[in-house]
């Protein structure tokens, strides 16, 4: 879908939110998640050459961020995409 059909249909709300959900659990499209697929492979390779201990694909994949992040902090990133993006805020009536 080009990005002004996807600007056109999509909300701001709602493209905020799919971002946050991805900076959380890495990239949703998985011709992106190439590190599984190589993860797998690595672990074939170091298992088949007689690794120390066994290896796991987990012990080849990308470490998105490296400690958890508190509640406040996603919202603060979720804040920045939002303003970012042109989107504002609605308070509640």
């Amino acid at each position: 879908m080009p990005v002004g059909e996807l600007l056109a249909r999509t909300s701001s709300r709602e493209l905020t939110e799919w971002m946050a959900y991805e900076r959380v659990t890495g990239p949703l499209d998985m011709r992106l998640r190439g590190e599984i697929n190589a993860g797998i492979i690595a672990a074939t390779v170091a298992n088949a050459n007689g690794a120390k201990r066994t290896a796991k694909p987990g012990d080849f994949l990308i470490t998105w961020f490296k400690r958890k992040r508190t509640v406040q902090e996603l919202w603060q990133e979720v804040m920045k995409a939002n303003t970012a993006l042109g989107g504002s805020i609605r308070k509640p009536e």
